[in-house]
């Protein structure tokens, strides 16, 4: 049962049954055997302490994997959670995007790519792929150079490992990068075999595409990832104390939208199920400069 939560999730649910536990003890609980109504003031509890209506229901969840369905069935939980949401309903993170076009624009200045040090190009890369892939930085940092396939049209990217939206019966990503010829100031495929090549004397026969452009150049985690693409959109101008890292995906999948992509190939593209309504619940935003970018299009 451990075993069927990724990390992150197990991490966040250690975050309440840790508290659980403790509640459990002060009152002579069963800490596996708890009772719906136990479970109720538990969750008042946390509410009172300021939780938001997500962390309600994470802990909810937490404790369903300990109590069994009947936390998630019950018509008093169902109508507990309904009165959270209508205290405190969630909002989402972004109710607004920045166009890509901004970092692009920023990108386009650093070319050639065989000039740039290693670590510009390091960014380059990164920011390139999570705009062009519209993936998590997780996938990002699971590339393997020996996944990668070169064609003179394009470049595919396999990724075996499990990502936070595998699932039985679900494919794996294929990140697509085509060449393109007529921007190689900002082309990803091209980027990315500057960088292979840069890099493949330093490697020391590690496997993840990216290594710290310091010595002793070891593999790097998502968080690394994530302050790479972060301070290039720092540095393109974009506001970093609103977007983060992750916020690549909601820029580059709303603008695919705008520019007229099938909604399914956005979602086959960003790694969501065909049923999924989260692009159009979480990701699709307006541009920030909304006034700006109908100008763009009517003058």
């Amino acid at each position: 049962m451990i075993m069927s939560l990724s990390d992150s999730t197990a991490k966040q649910y250690d975050t309440y049954l840790k508290p659980w536990y403790q509640f459990c003890i002060s009152f002579s609980i069963n800490y596996l055997e708890g009772s719906v109504p136990q479970v109720l003031s538990f969750l008042t509890k946390l509410v009172e302490q300021g939780a938001s209506y997500g962390s309600i229901n994470c802990a909810k969840s937490a404790l369903s994997l300990l109590l069994g369905s009947k936390i998630s069935t019950d018509d008093r939980l169902k109508r507990f959670m309904k009165g959270v949401f209508r205290l405190n309903p969630p909002q989402p993170k972004y109710d607004v995007t920045w166009d890509p076009q901004i970092v692009l624009n920023f990108l386009s200045c650093w070319y050639p790519n065989e000039n740039l040090i290693l670590e510009n190009l390091t960014k380059k890369l990164v920011t390139l792929l999570a705009i062009a892939t519209g993936h998590r930085v997780q996938t990002l940092s699971l590339i393997k150079t020996q996944n990668i396939q070169q064609s003179n049209q394009k470049i595919l990217i396999k990724i075996p490992d499990l990502i936070k939206t595998s699932r039985p019966g679900s494919n794996q990503p294929l990140l697509t990068l085509p060449f393109f010829l007529e921007k190689p100031q900002i082309c990803p495929a091209k980027t990315l075999v500057t960088y292979i090549n840069m890099t493949k004397t330093k490697r020391n026969n590690c496997e993840n595409l990216f290594i710290s452009f310091k010595k002793p150049y070891n593999k790097v985690t998502s968080q690394t990832i994530s302050r790479w693409i972060k301070d290039t959109l720092s540095d393109s101008g974009i506001d970093t104390s609103i977007f983060t890292a992750h916020s690549t995906r909601h820029a580059s999948t709303s603008a695919a939208k705008r520019c007229g992509v099938n909604i399914d190939v956005i979602r086959k593209t960003a790694g969501w199920s065909e049923s999924s309504k989260t692009f159009a619940k979480f990701y699709n935003r307006d541009f920030i400069e909304s006034c700006d970018f109908a100008s763009s299009i009517f003058l």
